[in-house]
This record gives structure tokens, C-alpha cells and sequence, in this order.
């Protein structure tokens, strides 16, 4: 009797008693069901939360000086305050920082409580002044709405040109960037000229990312800029698998910049945007670990009815069991007989969990609006625990079936 044979047999058997294989399958497709469609809808939207990061500035880093160093005086051990990083070391750094596509942007922070002004219109003194350079934009990840960014000269000379955030659009161009290109407006007293207008980017622990205006780096430095301002140096990394490589290589850059010597600590530090995603992640690794406890335990309770159900079609069927046996059937045949029987019942059961299981990751990625792609290995692993439980559930029955003996077997009534 070949394998074939046996699927045959399994399936008229399951629809000889349809009602208790249904009952059987359908636990067996709850437990797959959680399994395949909470850990898709996990990979979903911690997929979307990576790629939405990622156009956040989760591929990059920025260098702080340290909030506090420790030093020794005649008196003992005294705190203060790391020196800040200042225009000629950020910009000596983003000269020598060289690694792969990265890029490195320089900016300062000018005042936050600047009022914008457009002919009669004028916004509250709530609006935070930046200066940035060329590249800010794309290690910020901020998007144009209109206008264009900075080029090298500008951010260089002394050129009043400013860049504007989607609420100073709101408030003073009727939410129309492309009627701010061009433009005159008011830093204060300061008169700029509009050559770009971003699109909305929310807020941050630092406030809203859209209530901001941005000018020239140079042109900061020579308005608002003093002895000892500090300026922020930001590293977006091209590729984030590579994040660790490029933040130690700007760890030497920075120590050669600060003139630091071999035996002295860094005086600043790295502070990677990913942590939070980081976090997430880790969270999501205990989530994915409950699930799996979760299912399991319906599985589990699945491979006691099954095999409770294998029991039962066992009595049910040992005069069968003995009339093949008279007939040439070997211990082997009938024990693969009722061992591919249970595999059939829970693979069944595995498929439709599957099914239902890839609805449930779209529809909770859908709710979410994330991105939503087929879970190939958690489908490969549900099939395969139901390969599996079906060999534990069936195992048993099975070998109790192949021992029969075929003449009490055909005595059996």
C-alpha cells in the first residue's frame, strides 16, 4: 500500500466522520491562525515603523559634546560641562568625515521665539530659527513642498535666502507653498527671500518639527553667532546595517578634530535615532515569544482531541485493521495508514489557519497603514508544526493500531 493510497483512505475516512474531523481541524486552524497572523501582522508594522523611521533620519547619528565630564583639581573631584563643538571643528569634521555615501550635515540653533512676517500677516513668537547647511535636509529627512534646498554658496555667503516649515505656509501663504517661492518675509527685523517650502513633518520631543524656518549656516553665524556656540554635526548613513562601523570611524574623525590625546576619554558622544526603533524591536521579540506560547497551547490542546480522535477511529476500526492484516497488510502499512491519517487532518487544518492567518496580518496592517507582504516563513512554519503535532498525535494510535493482533482483531464486534 503506498502513500497515496493512504491520503485516500484518510480523506474517506475524515468524511465517514466529518463532523468530529471538522471540530478537530478547526482548533487546529485557530492555533495556526494566531501564530501565522500575529506574527505577520507584527513583521508588518514593525516593517512600516523601520521604512517610515528610516525617512525620519533613523539612519542616523549625531555627535553632542558630553552633558558632563569629570575633572580633578586641588580640591578634589569637580563636574562641568564638555566644551561645545564649535564652527571651525564642525566644519573640519565634515570635511573629514569620509564613509561610503554618508553624509554629514552641520546646524545651529539660533532663537525660538522669532515672529515671521508677510505683508499684513505675521505669525506668533513661537517660530524656531535654524541655521543649516546643504545637506540637513536629507539627514533630517524633511521633504520639499515647493522651492528648492541650499546650494554650497549660499549656505556659505551671507545671502538673506530662507526655507520655511508647512505651519509659517499655513499661516501666511493659505497652506499653498508654491505662492511662498519667491517671497519676501520677516525674520523679526530681518528681511529673507523664499526659495523653498517644506512638507508637513509633525512633531518631536523637540517640538514641532513644522513651526521652523531655516537660513544659511554662515548667515546664522554672522547674526546670531558668538564665541562659544555651539554647533550640531548629524551623520546619515547610507546603508543602516552599517551603522556601527560608520559611527566608530566618526568617533576617530571627531577625536582628531578635538585634538584629543591617546590616553584621554572622549569629550563627546554619539547619539544614534534609532533607538527607538530599537526598543520597539526588542519589545516586539517578547510579543512574538508570547504569541508562540499562545499557540502552542491551542496546538496543544489540538493534539489531544486529535489523538483522542485517532484512539477512538482505532476501536472503531479494528475489525478493518484485521481483515487487512489477513490479507498481507505489514505492521508498517497500517502504522503509516493512521500516521499520514493524523498528518492529513492537521495539515488541513494548517491550511486554512494560513489563510486565515494572512488575512488577519493584512487586516491589522491595513487598519495600521502599513505595509503589508506575504509572511513566507511563518507560513512555512505553520505547516510545518502541523506536520509535526500530527506525528505526535498520531504516533501513538498508530503504533497501538499496527500491534493489533489480526485474529482478535476479526473477532472484535
Amino acid at each position: 500500500m503506498n502513500n497515496i493510497e493512504n491520503i485516500r483512505l484518510a480523506l474517506g475516512s475524515i468524511k465517514t466522520n466529518l463532523l468530529r474531523s471538522l471540530l478537530t481541524l478547526l482548533i487546529i486552524a485557530v492555533g495556526i491562525t494566531c501564530l501565522v497572523g500575529i506574527l505577520t501582522a507584527i513583521d508588518s508594522i514593525l516593517f512600516s515603523m523601520s521604512d517610515n523611521f528610516n525617512r525620519l533620519g533613523a539612519n542616523s547619528f549625531s555627535i553632542r559634546p558630553l552633558s558632563e565630564s569629570l575633572r580633578s583639581n586641588e580640591r578634589g573631584r569637580q563636574q562641568k560641562y564638555a566644551e561645545v563643538i564649535n564652527f571651525e571643528q564642525a566644519m573640519d569634521f565634515k570635511e573629514n568625515y569620509v564613509y561610503g555615501a554618508s553624509k554629514v550635515s552641520v546646524e545651529s540653533f539660533c532663537e525660538s521665539s522669532a515672529t515671521i512676517k508677510h505683508d499684513t500677516k505675521k505669525t506668533t513668537p513661537t517660530v524656531r530659527v535654524i541655521g543649516i547647511d546643504e545637506n540637513y535636509m536629507q539627514t533630517s529627512a524633511f521633504e520639499m513642498g515647493a522651492g528648492r534646498n541650499f546650494t554650497n554658496t549660499e549656505v556659505f555667503s551671507t545671502s538673506n535666502k530662507v526655507i520655511i516649515g508647512s505651519d509659517i505656509v499655513k499661516t501666511l501663504f493659505q497652506e499653498k507653498p508654491e505662492k511662498a517661492i519667491g517671497k519676501d518675509i520677516y525674520i523679526n527685523s530681518n528681511r529673507y527671500k523664499v526659495i523653498g517650502a517644506l512638507k508637513s513633518k509633525g512633531s518631536s520631543s523637540a517640538g514641532s518639527n513644522d513651526k521652523r524656518v531655516f537660513i544659511p549656516l554662515y548667515n546664522s553665524k554672522v547674526l546670531y553667532g558668538y564665541a562659544d556656540k555651539a554647533y550640531n554635526v548629524t551623520v546619515a548613513v547610507a546603508n543602516p546595517n552599517e551603522m556601527d562601523d560608520a559611527v566608530n570611524h566618526a568617533i576617530g574623525v571627531m577625536r582628531n578634530v578635538r585634538k584629543l590625546k591617546v590616553s584621554s576619554e572622549n569629550d563627546f558622544e554619539i547619539r544614534k535615532s534609532d533607538g527607538i526603533l530599537n526598543q520597539l524591536k526588542e519589545m516586539t521579540t517578547t510579543l512574538r515569544l508570547s504569541t508562540v506560547v499562545i499557540a502552542m497551547l491551542t496546538l496543544l490542546g489540538a493534539s489531544i482531541g486529535l489523538m483522542n480522535i485517532m484512539l477512538v477511529s482505532v476501536t472503531e476500526r479494528t475489525k478493518e485493521i484485521g481483515i487487512r492484516k489477513a490479507l498481507g497488510a505489514t505492521r508498517k502499512n497500517v502504522l503509516m495508514q493512521f500516521l499520514i491519517e493524523a498528518i492529513v487532518i492537521c495539515l488541513m487544518g494548517g491550511l486554512v489557519g494560513v489563510f486565515l492567518g494572512i488575512l488577519m496580518g493584512f487586516g491589522v496592517t491595513a487598519l495600521v497603514d502599513g505595509r503589508f507582504f506575504i509572511p513566507w516563513n511563518w507560513m512555512i512554519l505553520g505547516i510545518t508544526v502541523c506536520i509535526v503535532v500530527g506525528l505526535v498525535s498520531g504516533l501513538y494510535p498508530a503504533l497501538k493500531a499496527s500491534r493489533l493482533d489480526p485474529i482478535e482483531a476479526l473477532r472484535y464486534e
